[in-house]
């Protein structure tokens, strides 16, 4: 089954966000590695692909989990959570449907 995975982020999250990103992609990558990363990016906070000091208001992450525990659970472990990036992490279940 597919999840979205919504992070919220806190104000003024920029700097933190920048400093725990490398452990974020690894797991993203790690994901990837294993077939199970539909999509994954952050949310500008501003109209443009690089927000520069406007930062960031979030971040999607598709990916499939065997159930909605495990993709709370992965969600949980994010380092933007850990790090005080997130405010707030939400867990859906996904259907995709195109392309």
């Amino acid at each position: 089954m597919w999840y979205a995975i919504l992070g919220t982020d806190r104000e003024n999250s920029l700097a933190a966000r920048l400093e725990s990103r490398p452990a974020h992609l690894a797991r993203l990558q790690a994901l990837a590695a294993e077939g199970r990363l539909k999509l994954a990016g952050p949310l500008p906070a501003i109209d443009a692909e690089d927000p520069g000091p406007a930062g960031f208001t979030g971040s999607l992450v598709v990916a499939e989990f065997p159930d909605l525990a495990a993709a709370r659970a992965w969600a949980d472990a994010d380092p933007y959570l850990a790090a005080g990036v997130y405010v707030r992490v939400e867990v859906r279940p996904f259907r995709p449907v195109l392309p």
